[in-house]
């Protein structure tokens, strides 16, 4: 066990009559104690990935039904898809402000409670805003999500970065490939507001082991701050005037805008090839399944080179080839394009996991993951509603696949910066 996680469970070894002081301290009920927190973490980690995604895909193959149902157009299915990068984007500027007046696991509570409320409403109500305001409800505790769950892993398993980042990161995969691959045919079966709805319960599930990790914890969780930005930090350095921040923020926003627009467009891509929606709704779970892939091997690839961005060239070259293919002939060889444009986005976990392997402490590690996911989720939210401005523009897809040709450059000279072998630490006084 590393010191970081022999600090965080120091409550549990004993009672305390003053600060440093401890009585009753019994080595055998401290090491249980460490383990039982650990795994309660593990548990809560879990659970909360599983629920970073689920309001975005199970959404998406229901845009068209729900729009003719309560009464929008096509054009507000871009704003739909601007609201969760945006949300994110708020959730990556209120995260450290959270997390330095909560704690880190408060704050991930607050975001599963937040994800679950907004999830159950908006699958209630009758009129597109408020569809809209409870959807960004939910997506904001998602967003709150994404930023948290990286310095909880450095703070429980900083001697199992890359392991246990995989497992979250193939946690949020599936928790983006389930709802998008059963959307529509539980819809059919008992209407969209369930289909919608239902995974409010998974985020109330996952709320459930990190009030059992706050009891662990008692008001240690408040006074802990050995993985959060603090005063004295930022004192010394701001995560702005690094170029790795900056390189990892675009790295990181031009995938997400990139995933983004084709999460919210791919349907209707292939709609306009003549395929059905259900259709167009298992090509969206696929795009995200394939991200399992990527999910398991590239935290582990990129913990074991020292400069990585050889792979990001080959994610540049599977989005140029699923990009020309549903372009050209969309419905020639469709799951050859969606896994080709399913790999490109190998660059989403190669980021998450470059956040904690480009910082020493877990004070850089969240002040890294909030700035990242901040202002790189600002830059995506533009895409959904570009390329399907594009598209109405130009009446074809032309001009919204040359945007995300750009995008792909963009991200590979953010890559560029974000890749070489430096710690943000080193690079912000």
């Amino acid at each position: 066990m590393t010191a970081t996680m022999d600090e965080t469970m120091a409550p549990v070894r004993g009672l305390s009559n003053a600060p440093g002081e401890t009585i009753g301290f019994r080595p055998e009920i401290s090491k249980r104690a460490l383990f039982e927190g650990r795994l309660l973490v593990l548990v809560a980690i879990v659970m909360s990935a599983l629920t970073l995604r689920v309001a975005v895909t199970a959404f998406t193959p229901l845009a068209a039904r729900i729009g003719q149902d309560i009464g929008y157009s096509t054009a507000v299915v871009g704003v739909f898809g601007m609201l969760p990068t945006a949300m994110f984007a708020l959730g990556g500027l209120l995260t450290p402000v959270l997390s330095r007046r909560l704690g880190l696991e408060t704050t991930a509570l607050v975001a599963m409670l937040m994800t679950g409320v907004g999830s159950v409403i908006r699958a209630l109500v009758p009129a597109t805003w408020e569809l809209l305001a409870f959807s960004a409800l939910a997506l904001a505790g998602m967003g709150i999500g994404n930023v948290v769950i990286p310095p909880l892993v450095k703070r429980y398993f900083s001697d199992r970065l890359a392991a246990l980042s995989s497992v979250y990161i193939v946690m949020v995969q599936l928790g983006t490939v389930f709802p998008a691959l059963i959307a529509v045919p539980v819809a059919d079966a008992h209407g969209w507001r369930l289909s919608l709805g239902m995974w409010a319960a998974l985020a109330f599930a996952a709320a459930l082991p990190w009030i059992a990790v706050l009891r662990v914890r008692r008001d240690h969780a408040r006074v802990d701050t050995t993985e959060l930005p603090s005063d004295a930090v930022e004192s010394t350095g701001r995560v702005w005037r690094s170029p790795v921040a900056w390189g990892m923020a675009f790295m990181f926003g031009m995938t997400s805008l990139i995933t983004y627009s084709l999460f919210t467009w791919m349907p209707t891509i292939f709609s306009d090839a003549g395929a059905s929606a259900s259709f167009g709704g298992s090509m969206v779970g696929i795009f995200a399944l394939i991200g399992l892939v990527a999910a398991l091997s590239a935290p582990i690839v990129v913990g074991r080179m020292a400069n990585p961005f050889p792979v990001v060239i080959g994610c540049a070259v599977f989005f140029f080839i699923g990009f020309a293919g549903l372009l050209v002939a969309p419905m020639s060889a469709p799951l050859l394009w969606v896994l080709a444009v399913g790999l490109g986005p190998s660059t989403f976990p190669m980021a998450l996991t470059l956040i904690n392997l480009r910082t020493r402490t877990g004070a850089g590690s969240a002040a890294l993951s909030g700035f990242t996911q901040g202002v790189g989720y600002t830059v995506a939210c533009v895409g959904p509603l570009l390329f399907g401005a594009l598209h109405t523009m130009t009446g074809g897809w032309l001009a919204p696949f040359g945007f995300l040709v750009v995008a792909v450059l963009i991200l590979m000279a953010g890559a560029w910066v974000a890749c070489k072998p430096q710690m943000l630490e080193d690079t912000w006084k």
